[in-house]
């Protein structure tokens, strides 16, 4: 645990996590217990914000019990009726969100919590609007995807680079910290659904004059249950990076 001084040092601001959840009752309590390990040790203050959108396999059964552990100022419920999609599940969860800064980042454990510290270090170096991470770069990379995952994961990359020159190099990462106000009116400007949209998150973050800072990850494909990544999501990010390309 931080010690009092630590705990004192890191006092002011307050990091929000956005856990949107479908079909994670595995996962959800492996990557609480870390988050809560990680916000702990580092003595920054913190709340935990999960977003179930309907999922019929209990996952807002187990976050109940969840928040009955870690107590409900670490751990916010705030479910909704259905799968309605990731840019509103973000808007929801920024409408109940505390913090001063906003975590993003997937719930089935691709994303470690061990690089949180990090994330936040790196923010306070360069007093960065966005900090994403990154597994081109540095130390990052992949661990458990097949030849095919890797190929559409680079070659999206990629193509994005080429065409839309956006200053970052990792488009299609989920593990993000963003000033609050920042995410805000990224969330209100993107447009595009699914695989595409964190992509246009760091390219109307250009478009604003948003820094951006990066941070070295390595990404794990998940343990539990189903990637969502399937063959219509592919078509449609080449839809969105055609959309991109035509309007910035």
């Amino acid at each position: 645990m931080a010690s009092g001084e630590g705990a004192e040092k890191q006092r002011g601001d307050r990091y929000s996590v956005l856990l949107p959840t479908y079909n994670e009752r595995d996962n959800l309590p492996l990557i609480v217990w870390l988050l809560v390990r990680y916000f702990d040790e580092s003595g920054f203050d913190y709340e935990i914000i999960v977003i179930d959108d309907g999922s019929p396999d209990g996952t807002l059964e187990v976050a109940k019990q969840l928040e009955q552990i870690y107590g409900s100022d670490k751990i916010l419920l705030r479910p909704r009726a259905k799968k309605l999609g990731l840019g509103t599940a973000y808007i929801h969860g920024i409408q109940h969100a505390t913090g001063n800064f906003i975590f993003i980042m997937d719930a089935d454990l691709s994303h470690h919590p061990k690089f949180i510290p990090e994330f936040i270090k790196k923010q306070k170096e360069g007093n960065y609007d966005v900090v994403s991470g990154t597994r081109y770069r540095g130390d990052g990379g992949v661990f458990g995807w097949d030849l095919r995952r890797k190929l559409i994961s680079r070659g999206a990359n990629f193509v994005t680079q080429v065409l839309l020159r956006p200053g970052a190099s990792d488009l299609t990462g989920s593990f993000r910290l963003y000033r609050k106000e920042a995410l805000q009116k990224l969330v209100e400007k993107c447009v595009s659904k699914g695989y595409v949209f964190q992509m246009e998150m760091i390219v109307r973050a250009r478009q604003l004059d948003y820094s951006i800072g990066e941070v070295p990850i390595t990404f794990v494909d998940r343990v539990y249950g189903e990637s969502k990544l399937g063959g219509n999501e592919i078509v449609s990010f080449l839809k969105g990076l055609l959309h991109l390309f035509a309007t910035t």
